[in-house]
């Protein structure tokens, strides 16, 4: 590592144009350095009154009438929002609700099904060994549910998948690529125009899985021809705890591809109550359950703070705080390996450190108020969330890793 003297905070932070949108988050006015962005979102403050609000006028209000008014919607009207302010895909492709998780068995098996009817020697899943657990895990059970097989692609865990690498692993068997666009460990940004042009070349579906890039790094669905996404809406998009995911189905896919999941709010007509099972026309057919209207209505609130930002230069202030974050560790952490690229443009919204005590410092750190996470093997995770993070939380708490680390 190099030692050039770091830029200073308060000069960035004054040159900043999204440096007034951090006091429109709740607790960004105290001390805690929060470095777990990418985890768990800080509130907005407009949520509070946005929530009780809900609560006082159309929950207390409205009651059951919600539904018929505004809820029955809310999956497939915010779907539409996140897909033209963060997702680079037109209306009717995009539906909230469910857990990632949910969605990605749900998209992983009808993608898969829909190949077995097509195309029957297509028998593989190929995916990444550093690929989020719930990814593999969700990937795993489907293939000993179908008789398929995984083929896997073994990657450095301080990078991701290349094309070169892709392009060995796939061919006339696979059916389904599933990839991450942010790596979860590193921050790896994946090449996903490209990616997805070469499962397209061998044949095959692809799913991308954007948990650690929607809100954070722009994407064009549309423009790239993607097949399938999922997401999540807690670490950038801010809803909360448990807050909902979504779900993307190209608009040429929606009529094709039979979801495993038939639930109610999935019918041509839920308040029909018939005997069987009409899927609904377009997005809507992907839909299961009772929508969790409460964790939308938190989500709305970012969104509406992503669309006013504008998500490039939401990018651009994320580029510049994890490369600030790097030129930090650079001069004032020299027994540390940077486990991220160095280059930003191979590189999502977090950074993350190597050293085989980070455990433990970050066990520390979460005494004295400074929040990162850690992700074996020895990596402290650096999360920054663009418009509630500042440069001076920055150089802070990379003080306090140096310090934890003497």
């Amino acid at each position: 590592m190099t030692t050039a003297p770091p830029r200073t905070a308060a000069a960035l932070d004054a040159a900043d144009p999204l440096a007034h949108f951090r006091e429109r988050f709740a607790g960004a006015e105290s001390e805690l350095v929060y470095f777990d962005g990418n985890s768990l979102g800080r509130p907005v403050a407009a949520t509070a009154d946005r929530l009780a609000a809900f609560v006082r006028d159309e929950w207390g209000g409205r009651l059951i009438r919600g539904w018929d008014e505004r809820w029955m919607d809310l999956p497939t009207t915010l779907g539409d929002d996140l897909a033209r302010i963060c997702l680079g895909a037109a209306p009717g492709q995009t539906a909230v609700g469910d857990s990632t998780t949910v969605w990605l068995y749900k998209l992983v098996r009808a993608a898969v099904d829909h190949v077995a009817r097509t195309e029957p020697g297509r028998t593989e899943i190929v995916i990444d060994t550093d690929n989020f657990p719930t990814d593999r895990y969700v990937a795993e059970g489907i293939a000993a549910e179908r008789g398929l097989s995984l083929r896997w692609i073994e990657v450095d865990t301080s990078t991701g998948v290349t094309a070169d690498q892709l392009r060995e692993a796939v061919g006339e068997r696979t059916a389904l690529v599933v990839l991450n666009h942010v790596a979860y460990r590193s921050a790896w940004l994946a090449d996903a125009p490209e990616l997805t042009r070469i499962a397209h070349d061998a044949g095959a579906l692809v799913l991308w899985d954007l948990c650690h890039s929607a809100g954070a790094v722009p994407t064009a669905l549309d423009a790239w021809d993607v097949d399938l996404a999922v997401g999540c809406t807690y670490k950038y998009l801010n809803g909360g705890p448990g807050s909902p995911a979504f779900g993307y189905v190209s608009a040429r896919l929606q009529g094709e591809l039979t979801q495993p999941i038939q639930g109610w709010m999935g019918h041509a007509d839920p308040f029909r109550m018939g005997p069987g099972y009409t899927p609904a026309a377009g997005i809507r057919r992907f839909i299961s359950g009772t929508p969790p209207i409460l964790g939308m209505v938190a989500m709305q609130a970012m969104l509406e703070l992503v669309e006013e930002a504008g998500l490039e230069a939401i990018r651009a202030k994320s580029v510049a705080l994890t490369s600030y974050a790097v030129e930090l560790a650079d001069a004032m952490l020299p027994e540390v390996t940077l486990a991220s690229p160095r280059d930003p443009a191979q590189r999502g919204g977090h950074v993350t450190l190597h050293h085989e005590r980070m455990r433990e410092v970050t066990a520390r750190l979460w005494e004295q108020d400074v929040i990162p996470d850690y992700r074996d093997p020895g990596g402290l995770r650096i999360g920054l969330s663009p418009l509630s993070t500042s440069y001076d939380e920055v150089e802070r708490g990379v003080a306090a890793v140096a310090e934890a680390l003497r």
